[in-house]
C-alpha cells in the first residue's frame, strides 16, 4: 500500500485515529483528521501528535467535497461502518479499511491474533506473557487491549510478534490482514446496536481466520458447534480446546488438568496451580497454551508462564477486604455473558453493582445466574430499569435504583455484611458514566479503598 503524497482521511481522533496519523506522517501522506464531535479542541489534539504538525483537523459536519479529493480513508473502531457518509466512499470507489489494516501493512513480524465475545483481554495477556518469555525484548501486545497497533507497528522488526486483541469492530473492516495463528474464543450476543444482528457480529469476528493459509493455525472452542461448522471451510489448520470433553488433538480440561495432545497427550498443569479463578479462566489459559504451542514455543516456557500469571486488572480482581468484606472490581464484565462469570466466581453472599450503558442485550440469563448468591442488586445507568423488569420476569425482587456510581458504591458497603462479598460486575459497558471500563474500575478501587 503506498500512501507517499496520497490524500488520507483519519476517521476518529481517539488515540487509535492518533496512532494512525503518525503511522501515516512517517509514510508522508497527505493527511486530513476528521471528528464527528464540533467541539472538538483541535489544538489539544496537536499537542497529542506533537513534532508542530500542520495536520488539517475537520470537526462537525463531514464535508462531502471532500468525497472527490480521498485516496484511502482510515476508520478508527468506534466508527459504525454503516455510516451514510462511509457508504458514500465506498459508492465513490475509496477504498475504505480500519487501522488494524493499516498497521498490518507496515508493521513486520508475526502476528498472533485473538477475538471472541469475552475473555479476550485475559487470552491476550497470558499469550503476551507466554511470547515475551519466549523472544524477549521483541513482543508487541496490541489492539482492543489499549495499545494501538498503529502505535506500536512502526517499531516491530522482521522477528517482532505481534500479539493482538482484535474486537468486532476492528475486524469489519480488514482487508489483507492475516494471523500467523489466531483464535476465536466464543459468541455471546453483544454490540448489536452496531452490528444489528447476532449473524453479522459473528461474521465480522469469523474474518480474524478468512485471510488464513494452510501454513497458519485458527484456535476454536469446540463447545461452539457454530464454529465447528465455520472450521470446514477454512484453509488453515483448525484446533481445539474444551472445557468440557477430550479432544483427539487440541486441549482440553481432564478433571482438574489441563491436558495438550499433539498426538501424544502432555500435561499442561492441574488448576489447582493455577492463579486465577473459573471455567472461563481454564479456558482462556488453553486457548493461549495452544496458541503458544502452534507457533512452537516449548512447553517449559509456556507451563512456567502460565502458573505465575495473575490474571488482569479489572476482571474479577480482588481489591480489598474491609470489615469482613471482600470487594471485587469486575468492571470489564461490560455485557451479561460476561458478568454470568464473575457472579459465578463468587463463593460468599454477594451484594452486586449492576447496570450502564444500553447495548441492546437482555439481562434473564444473567439474573437467572444469581442462584441465591445476590443479596441485593444495586442498579444504575440507562439500563436500571430494563434490568428491573428483567429481574421481576425472573421472580428477583431484591434491587435498589441509585442515581451515581459514588452512591452504588457507598450503599454496597452499607448493606455488605462481615463474610460478604461486594462486586461490580455491571454487564453493561461504561460509556454515559464513565469513558471506559478502567476508569470505572479505577473510581471503584478509589472508592473501595477510602472506606
Amino acid at each position: 500500500m503506498e500512501v507517499k503524497e496520497k490524500k488520507v482521511l483519519v476517521f476518529g481522533s481517539g488515540i487509535s485515529g492518533i496512532g494512525a496519523v503518525r503511522l501515516l506522517e512517517r509514510q508522508k501522506a497527505d493527511i486530513i483528521l476528521y471528528d464527528g464531535n464540533e467541539k472538538l479542541d483541535k489544538e489539544k489534539v496537536k499537542e497529542q501528535l506533537g513534532t508542530g504538525t500542520e495536520l488539517q483537523i475537520i470537526t462537525g459536519t463531514f464535508p462531502e467535497e471532500l468525497l472527490e479529493e480521498l485516496d484511502l480513508v482510515v476508520l478508527s473502531p468506534g466508527v459504525p461502518t454503516d455510516l451514510p457518509v462511509i457508504v458514500k466512499m465506498h459508492e465513490n470507489g475509496i477504498p475504505v479499511i480500519g487501522e488494524v489494516e493499516l498497521a498490518y501493512e507496515y508493521g513486520k513480524g508475526d502476528v498472533l491474533a485473538i477475538t471472541g465475545t469475552n475473555g479476550k483481554t485475559t487470552t491476550t495477556t497470558l499469550l503476551g506473557e507466554i511470547m515475551k518469555a519466549y523472544r524477549p525484548g521483541n513482543v508487541f501486545v496490541v489492539g482492543n487491549i489499549g495499545n494501538p497497533y498503529t502505535v506500536a507497528a512502526g517499531s516491530m522488526t522482521e522477528s517482532s510478534i505481534a500479539v493482538a486483541e482484535m474486537s468486532s469492530f476492528q475486524l469489519e473492516s480488514i482487508k489483507t490482514f492475516r494471523p500467523n495463528v489466531s483464535a476465536i474464543l466464543n459468541y455471546t450476543p453483544d454490540h448489536l446496536n452496531r452490528h444489528h444482528t447476532m449473524e453479522a457480529y459473528i461474521a465480522a469476528k469469523e474474518n480474524i481466520a478468512r485471510n488464513q493459509t494452510a501454513e497458519d493455525y485458527c484456535i476454536l472452542n469446540y463447545e461452539e458447534a457454530i464454529m465447528r461448522e465455520f472450521a470446514k471451510n477454512l484453509k488453515c489448520q483448525v484446533l481445539y480446546f474444551s472445557s468440557r470433553r477430550k479432544l483427539e488433538r487440541g486441549i482440553y480440561l481432564d478433571g482438574d488438568d489441563i491436558i495438550y495432545k499433539n498426538p501424544r497427550e502432555l500435561a499442561v498443569c492441574n488448576i489447582r496451580e493455577l492463579q486465577i479463578l473459573g471455567v472461563h479462566n481454564y479456558e482462556n489459559v488453553m486457548a493461549a497454551v495452544l496458541m503458544a504451542a502452534a507457533y512452537g514455543v516449548p512447553m517449559e516456557i509456556i507451563r512456567d508462564t502460565v502458573r505465575r500469571f495473575k490474571g488482569v486488572e479489572h476482571r474479577i480482581e480482588y481489591v480489598t477486604e474491609k470489615n469482613g468484606v471482600a470487594y471485587y472490581n469486575d468492571s470489564k464484565g461490560t455485557n451479561p455473558d460476561a458478568a454470568i462469570k464473575g457472579i459465578q466466581a463468587m463463593n460468599r453472599p454477594t451484594v452486586l453493582l449492576g447496570g450502564g450503558y444500553d447495548k441492546n442485550s437482555e439481562y434473564t440469563e444473567w439474573i437467572r445466574s444469581f442462584d441465591g448468591k445476590v443479596k441485593k442488586l444495586i442498579l444504575m445507568g440507562a439500563t436500571k430499569e430494563k434490568i428491573a423488569a428483567d429481574a421481576e420476569k425472573c421472580g428477583f425482587h431484591d434491587y435498589v435504583y441509585v442515581d451515581t456510581f459514588d452512591e452504588a458504591v457507598k450503599l454496597a458497603a452499607e448493606l455488605a455484611r462481615p463474610g460478604d462479598a461486594v462486586l461490580l460486575s455491571p454487564a453493561c459497558a461504561s460509556w454515559g458514566m464513565f469513558p471506559n471500563y478502567e476508569v470505572r474500575g479505577e473510581k471503584f478501587k478509589e472508592i473501595v479503598n477510602s472506606l
